[in-house]
């Protein structure tokens, strides 16, 4: 099985900066793209930015610039830094990661249970 953890979500005020952690645990045999999303309140999930499989790192446009994705496989660890929030930014967020497991060669989509970002004006 596979899970994964995110941690560092807090409550900041405009202009300021936060860095979420993903940890990943588990049978993991292989993986696929790594991601970030998002969710605000009444509204559709959101990729925020994702590492392919031996491919350049992509961003959402209003990641662009702010927000910067980076793994540390050492560490199992996926990371989100956040410059510059502003409080649209607002939302509960999310590490995903394509796998397979010792136990299963078909590849699937793991979700952790998200960790809030709250941004002030």
């Amino acid at each position: 099985q596979v899970r994964l953890v995110e941690s560092g979500g807090d409550l900041v005020q405009a202009g300021g900066s936060l860095r979420l952690s993903c940890a990943a645990s588990g049978s993991i045999f292989r993986v696929g793209i790594v991601s970030w999303y998002r969710q605000a309140p009444g509204k559709q999930r959101e990729l925020v930015a994702a590492i392919p499989p031996g491919g350049a790192t992509n961003y959402a446009d209003f990641a662009k610039g702010r927000f910067a994705i980076s793994s540390d496989t050492a560490k199992n660890t996926l990371y989100l830094q956040l410059n510059s929030l502003r409080p649209e930014d607002t939302a509960v967020y999310y590490c995903s990661m394509d796998a397979s497991t010792t136990s299963s060669a078909n590849l699937y989509r793991y979700w952790g249970r998200g960790t809030q970002v709250t941004v002030s004006s």
